[in-house]
């Protein structure tokens, strides 16, 4: 056995090894990472949220930029295979698969991410108060509150002492506040850069003991007393729960929304499938994949085996993947899986084709196993590149067009693609030279080859 099989065996044996361990792994934990099936919209339900822009005036360039800050947001909190898009002129239509807390969801789409200190004129504004500031006079009014029917209800207009345009993203990150493990409390650190900065550390060098308003979206978070000077524009917000933390984390990490939105309907939606349909597919897949190995194995015999082996791995290997990565499956997702199998089995035929070709016309085992993979390759690799430039192409339209199932079908397709040349180039042709020791003329039988014909010889320049 030359030592680049010995290479190439124990890197097979590592990979699946690895991908075993990540599809079986307890309590669905790898690495550090849940590594738990994702399922779409279509699969396990969800909520679809109808958010409408609080500006007469937005513009079409508004709301893309608006999308893109939701989308932003949305993957923060983990949701995958989400559809976000663009209605009408001033609308968008958010689709979250699988969501556990839709309210907490909901609040983190709508809100605006504008972070602001100010100034209560000595006063503790109750949390949750909604309020007026110079950076943001003319708030939405909350629903819902019989007191508060136009802006003056919200009282006077306080003086901002940062811009939220002066937020320095990276900075915002999660924390806990300094006050021992009993004493600490979940919070979000932040920094201010260029005026905010300095108006931050001047006003509170200034008012140490007097309370200092922070207030998201005009609405108070809470009033710290200031107990000394914040001189480089940074700190952190404490917050009650965890939930509230990421809440806020979200909303101001991700990108300040270019207009308020209001909710305008949330519904919950119900899976499309169903788990039942989902074991259907499941029983499907696993009779076709069935059907596949005998027929490969029925007339290729041997080398039809090694390649239901090398299958077996590649799907091992993008469960596996799936889970890492993560990709959100959904109907069209396995759909591309099932096509990339059939891709997966192509390349193998053609293969063995050649294989039984060269081995027909005389040549011995090795030779023959060589050429095979030789003269097979351009063709794998033309229909592999070709498939992977359509994937590639389907998946930019889908990014485009926020048609995310699209991007489904592509990321699967694509991704099978790899892994099927994979499996077949490395894993199959490894396969086979470890065998070939076991191949002779007498067992021609082997690869279902009829050897009573007389052999015809490669020509003089075939042999070369």
């Amino acid at each position: 056995m030359r030592s680049r099989e010995i290479i190439s065996i124990l890197g097979i044996v590592i990979i699946a090894a690895l991908a075993l361990w990540i599809n079986l792994a307890p309590n669905q934990m790898a690495l550090g990472r849940d590594v738990s099936f994702r399922l779409g919209l279509d699969l396990q339900g969800g909520i679809q949220v109808l958010l409408r822009a609080n500006d007469p005036d937005v513009d079409r360039e508004q709301m893309e930029i608006a999308r893109g800050v939701i989308e932003r947001r949305v993957n923060a909190l983990g949701v995958g295979e989400t559809v976000v898009q663009v209605a009408g002129n001033d609308r968008l239509i958010v689709e979250l698969p699988g969501v556990d807390g839709p309210e907490q969801a909901v609040e983190t789409l709508r809100g605006t991410g504008r972070l602001e200190f100010i100034d209560s004129q000595g006063q503790y504004l109750p949390p949750g108060a909604v309020i007026r500031t110079t950076g943001s006079p003319n708030p939405a009014l909350p629903e819902g509150i019989e007191e508060i029917q136009s802006l003056d209800d919200l009282g006077p207009v306080f003086e901002s002492i940062t811009d939220g345009a002066d937020l320095d993203t990276s900075a915002v990150q999660p924390a806990f506040s300094q006050g021992g493990v009993a004493g600490s409390r979940p919070a979000v650190s932040f920094a201010f850069t260029g005026e905010s900065a300095q108006r931050l550390a001047a006003f509170t060098a200034r008012n140490v003991g007097q309370p200092m308003c922070i207030v998201l979206d005009n609405v108070v978070i809470s009033c710290p007393q200031i107990n000394a000077a914040l001189r480089d524009g940074s700190g952190v917000i404490e917050v009650n729960d965890v939930n509230d933390r990421d809440n806020i984390l979200n909303q101001l990490k991700y990108g300040a929304l270019p207009v308020p939105l209001v909710v305008e309907t949330s519904r919950s939606v119900t899976a499309t499938l169903g788990q039942e349909s989902v074991e259907s597919s499941v029983i499907a897949g696993s009779i076709g994949l069935s059907l596949v190995a005998i027929y490969m194995i029925a007339f290729y015999r041997f080398p039809g085996l090694l390649a239901t082996l090398a299958l077996a791995l590649y799907v091992l290997m993008s469960f596996a993947l799936y889970r890492l990565i993560p990709i959100t499956l959904t109907l069209p997702g396995i759909a591309g899986f099932v096509l990339s199998i059939g891709l997966a089995v192509d390349a193998n035929v053609l293969i063995f084709s050649r294989l039984r070709e060269e081995y027909r016309r005389g040549r011995d085992i090795h030779s023959a196993l060589e050429f095979g993979f030789e003269e097979s390759w351009s063709a794998i690799r033309d229909s592999s590149v070709s498939t992977l430039i359509t994937s590639i192409v389907l998946f930019i339209f889908g990014n485009s067009f926020g048609v995310s199932i699209i991007q489904g079908f592509a990321l699967t397709l694509g991704l099978g693609i790899l892994l099927s040349l994979f499996t077949a180039v490395v894993v199959t042709r490894t396969f086979l030279r470890l065998s070939t020791p076991i191949f002779r003329d007498d067992r021609a039988w082997i690869f279902g080859i009829d050897r009573t014909k007389p052999a015809v010889a490669p020509s003089t320049a075939e042999a070369i």
